[in-house]
């Protein structure tokens, strides 16, 4: 092998691998992702339960926002109605005509008294009244893993009901009541997912699947006893 000045038979490789190393380093710079790249990258990289987690707060944040507003709503019949209505529903919720495996159960119409109460008093009340049953359910023997666990489980999946304050501007809409019952009891159905997808290890439509499987019969029965029931009920609880 033909030598350099310096005697060193390696040095063309040497000098080779520093042009390689160097033209690396260029290829790097070059290809450096820019802020805005960084940034997304960041923001995709950020795990759904976390977004879950801030939806929640913003769900809360809404809830007394929504019950600031309806502070004057709140008069002494308000609040004795409030809890005639979460005592009839817990106990009713003491009587399982059928308990899943994991947690959940049909009742006979549970969640009507809170629904009703609802309907009656707007959904500033409605949700609270909710939330007091979902915290209530969970003393009479639930499960915490973590905050966002009992958020959803309890505290937002019974909040929901009050969503049937909705038929107060739905009034005057054939089947108002039912729809907004339906749409009160999918929200429950949410959340109830996802704290099992998200704190359960059930896959989503599994979960979906599961909780349906006591929520639609249980809303069944809801709406069959709401028949007969909701005209003298709402009439007794909006008399003056």
């Amino acid at each position: 092998m033909r030598k350099n000045k310096g005697g060193d038979p390696m040095y063309p490789y040497s000098l080779m691998a520093l042009v390689s190393a160097h033209a690396e380093d260029v290829g790097q710079e070059e290809a450096a992702p820019t802020f805005l790249e960084t940034a997304l990258e960041k923001f995709a990289e950020t795990p759904a339960t976390t977004w879950i987690a801030v939806a929640v707060m913003v769900v809360l944040a809404l809830m007394l926002l929504l019950i600031g507003k309806t502070r004057k709503q709140w008069t002494a019949k308000a609040v004795a109605y409030a809890a005639l209505a979460i005592a009839l529903s817990f106990v009713l919720s003491l009587i399982r005509l059928y308990r899943m495996p994991s947690g959940g159960s049909v009742t006979p119409a549970s969640m009507l008294p809170v629904m009703l109460f609802a309907a009656a008093f707007g959904m500033g009340p409605g949700v609270l009244a909710g939330a007091v049953l979902g915290v209530l359910q969970y003393l009479q023997g639930g499960y915490f893993l973590n905050v966002w666990q009992f958020l959803l489980d309890y505290v937002l999946a019974y909040a929901a009901l009050g969503l049937c304050g909705l038929y107060k501007p739905l009034k005057k809409v054939k089947g108002g009541l039912y729809i907004s019952m339906v749409i009160a009891v999918l929200c429950r159905l949410v959340s109830a997912t996802l704290a099992g997808y998200m704190f359960w290890d059930t896959a989503f439509w599994a979960s979906v699947v599961y909780n349906g499987f006591y929520l639609v019969p249980d809303t069944a029965i809801c709406m069959l006893l709401a028949v007969p029931l909701h005209k003298p009920v709402l009439k007794i609880l909006s008399s003056k």
